[in-house]
């Protein structure tokens, strides 16, 4: 991992991936001529993409700040981590409560690298990396990391974010969804992000699911109705379902809370 050029030789740089296009949109320099030509085409069709992908990541901060603040949670599983950047999961909630455990999934073996070389726990707590694919949660909660790192016993706060847009239903989200949620007992929460075209031209949304279905990348906008379905069984923390801009914002309303094609909602299991 001293070589900056290195490459796990698994990585195919001719495709594009949603973890690299994703760094390419926080102006990471981990990512590819492939990553970036996507990621320019749907800022083409949707300019403020860029803009959506900081939100993202906002919306990310405050949310971890709430659980482990607020809501004293002391354990995080972070599907579709992304590449590391500043204000990772386990960074933000050990700010918080130093003894936080967070376990990361992500089916990029860049980001895997990438975490391993550079993510250090607070010494109180603990972080751990699973290379796998949501869209096979049986898997993933079966990985002997995931058993020894948390405690499923206790609350787990469970953080999908930006991720669930890239599984069509045919791939059926929503039982993965419940098949994660209901292995984690009461108290648990579930934190997710998602694309909407709820707030943009047909066309536009058009445009940037053609320019990703081009590069091999699916992307899937929900209604706000789909979304909150995320959230059956469960108890939708205030203010529910909203404009992921307008989730608990740190500096007040946003001017406009649908500058962003995004909502963000967070549920707590009963």
């Amino acid at each position: 991992m001293e070589d900056p050029d290195w490459l796990p030789p698994e990585i195919n740089t001719g495709t594009a991936h949603p973890a690299r296009v994703y760094d390419y949109w926080l102006g990471g320099k981990d990512n590819f001529a492939a990553d970036r030509e996507l990621g320019d085409a749907i800022i083409a069709a949707l300019p403020s993409t860029r803009l959506g992908a900081r939100a993202n990541r906002a919306f990310l901060g405050r949310a971890v700040r709430y659980l482990a603040g607020e809501a004293g949670v002391r354990q995080f599983l972070d599907i579709g981590t992304g590449i590391p950047t500043a204000g990772n999961t386990h960074e933000v909630a050990q700010a918080v409560a130093p003894a936080s455990r967070v376990v990361y999934v992500d089916n990029d073996p860049i980001v895997l690298a990438h975490a391993r070389a550079l993510m250090t726990s607070d010494p109180a707590g603990a972080t751990e990396f699973i290379q796998a694919d949501l869209r096979d949660p049986d898997k993933i909660l079966a990985d002997p990391a995931l058993k020894r790192t948390l405690d499923l016993g206790q609350p787990v706060a469970l953080m999908l974010i930006a991720i669930l847009h890239f599984l069509t239903d045919e791939e059926n989200p929503q039982g993965i969804v419940s098949t994660l949620v209901d292995a984690l007992p009461s108290g648990s929460y579930l934190t997710l992000s998602h694309l909407t075209a709820d707030f943009i031209d047909p066309e536009q949304a058009a445009s940037a699911s053609a320019a990703g279905q081009q590069s091999g990348v699916t992307y899937v906008p929900r209604t706000r109705a789909e979304v909150a379905a995320f959230f059956t069984g469960l108890e939708l923390v205030d203010p529910g379902v909203v404009p992921v801009l307008a989730w608990r914002p740190d500096d007040g309303a946003p001017d406009d809370p649908r500058a962003v094609s995004g909502y963000g909602a967070m549920g707590r299991k009963p």
